[in-house]
């Protein structure tokens, strides 16, 4: 799914306005007609109270119209003007209008704290102050009324976006935000819906069709995109019936050392689970009994060094090679590295210690093939891009990175991003129980052996993280977040492969509602 810029947003609202034949004001009435079905369809004619702040613009508009088809249906409804401008948009006053000649119940002015209606925890919050158009804070006692609203703990909707929230950075002040419960946005979710910092002001959110014209939908280019079951199934390379071992290529997994072979065996285990042909282990000598006990799957290749690696030397010929994984930063593993980089031409996936050198002696980066994919967790991604303002910050700090060294980089979170040149690749699976010991070592596992099967780096990253977190997401459902361990994500890859292709569960029939009705 498409991720639209704030400019592509007004873009699309005006080209669909003109292709269509229709006014600004038609195409807010069909986007609150569909907020207002939403409603509808919960909450089937209950009288609970429902409190629609609206600013004096297009979001407040967009908030007057759902205002105008509740009390037309009959719902209890206080609909509030946030007086914090003299400047009104024509649609606003278009539907000001409209919602006075629908009931005598004129909407409250407010225009300070003193003018703060009674709000009860078992009430709804429409909130339709800001849309994506706000650029600068909030006044003061607009901040006093969101807190307000905080407070009050009731459920609260947001249209389009929490208000207070800008499209392209972090709110100075939290306290200038609508934190809300659910957020209905229009057409395409906004990407401060999947950030650290602004994923916490809407709990949940929803996209909702408010018919922008297809062929702009279609043939627009944006610079994100949101990764779900949709999106990696084209990806898949289903297999052919006379296929074998050798036709899903031979992964090589370099790293580990004294106490840390673990993490190779769970790569290891990765690369094969996820479909790799063949998998070999370029190891210290103190983890060749190890390997070859717990996984022995695997072929092993060991360095001469007993605790640490220190002379990366292999007769084999790998499709794909992943490093770094419990290696260490010892001076021997560090020449070792700069060694094998000097003559690799092989395909890279780069992991932990790998990112750490690297990180330590940039010029190394100059070394690396075209496509390598680097897998850092937050602090290592510190150390390859240097500190960052905020999360808007990182992804600018992230992308030059990769443009400058032609690599993919992940940001990894609840959301991991992919970047890649121009583009962010944002994911969609993945839970908090992936915060584990090892999780990020299956990952590397997984992506290399993607790769291993004739995937396309960018393609393997991307269909690998979300494999990765789907994986999680069915193993938790028996397991929960707190026992989840890696090895269990490995486990439960095969179900992932099959989730993939599974119908859809069938939805709910809702009638929809028109203002005719």
């Amino acid at each position: 799914m498409k991720i639209f810029s704030k400019e592509q947003i007004y873009e699309g609202d005006k080209l669909t306005a003109k292709k269509q034949k229709i006014t600004s004001t038609e195409l807010m009435e069909r986007a609150g007609i569909q907020i207002f079905n939403w409603l509808h369809v919960r909450m089937q004619g209950a009288q609970v109270p429902i409190h629609v702040f609206c600013g004096i613009g297009n979001n407040g508009g967009d908030g007057l119209v759902i205002a105008r088809h509740l009390i037309a249906h009959g719902y209890n409804v206080i609909t509030y003007i946030v007086n914090c401008s003299d400047k009104r948009s024509k649609d606003f006053l278009i539907n000001y209008d409209l919602i006075k000649q629908t009931t005598k119940k004129w909407p409250n002015m407010l225009n300070c704290e003193a003018d703060f209606p009674e709000i009860q925890k078992e009430d709804i919050i429409v909130d339709a102050v800001f849309g994506i158009g706000l650029n600068r804070p909030v006044n003061d006692w607009v901040k006093l009324l969101f807190v307000y609203l905080r407070k009050s703990q009731a459920f609260t909707l947001s249209v389009d976006i929490p208000s207070g929230v800008y499209t392209d950075e972090i709110p100075e002040d939290e306290n200038g935000v609508v934190w809300a419960s659910y957020t209905l946005s229009f057409q395409s979710p906004k990407l401060i819906f999947f950030l650290p910092e602004t994923s916490k002001f809407s709990v949940e959110w929803e996209v909702l069709d408010i018919g922008i014209d297809r062929e702009f939908l279609i043939m627009s280019e944006t610079e994100v995109e949101l990764i779900g079951k949709n999106e990696v199934l084209p990806i898949y390379k289903p297999r052919q019936k006379h296929a074998h071992k050798g036709d899903f290529g031979h992964s090589l997994i370099i790293g580990g050392s004294y106490g840390k072979i673990g993490s190779v065996v769970l790569a290891s285990r990765a690369v094969l689970s996820i479909g790799a042909g063949l998998i070999t282990a370029y190891i210290p000598k103190c983890g060749y009994q190890i390997i070859q006990t717990a996984f022995p799957e695997a072929m092993v290749i060991t360095d001469e060094n007993e605790a640490i690696i220190s002379d990366i030397t292999f007769d084999i010929e790998p499709t794909v090679i992943g490093l770094g994984i419990g290696m260490g930063t010892e001076v021997e593993t560090v020449s070792a590295l700069k060694k094998f980089l000097k003559r690799n031409k092989t395909p890279l996936v780069i992991d932990a210690d790998g990112l750490n050198i690297l990180s330590k002696e940039k010029t190394l980066l100059k070394l690396l093939p075209e496509g390598t994919v680097l897998t850092p967790h937050p602090k290592e991604l510190e150390r390859l891009i240097g500190k960052w303002k905020d999360d808007f910050d990182k992804l600018k700090k992230t992308k030059a990175f990769s443009k400058k060294h032609s690599v993919i980089v992940l940001i990894k979170g609840a959301n991991t991003i992919t970047v890649f040149q121009d583009k962010y690749y944002v994911n969609t699976t993945g839970n908090p129980g992936m915060a584990t010991a090892g999780s990020g070592d299956v990952l590397t596992g997984i992506i290399t052996g993607l790769i291993s099967q004739g995937y396309e780096p960018l393609s393997a990253t991307v269909f690998g993280v979300y494999l990765h977190g789907r994986a999680a997401d069915i193993a938790i459902e028996d397991l929960g977040y707190q026992s989840l361990i890696a090895s269990y994500i490995i486990e439960a890859i095969g179900e992932a492969y099959v989730d993939l292709f599974k119908p859809p569960e069938e939805p709910q029939v809702e009638e929809p509602h028109t203002e005719e009705e």
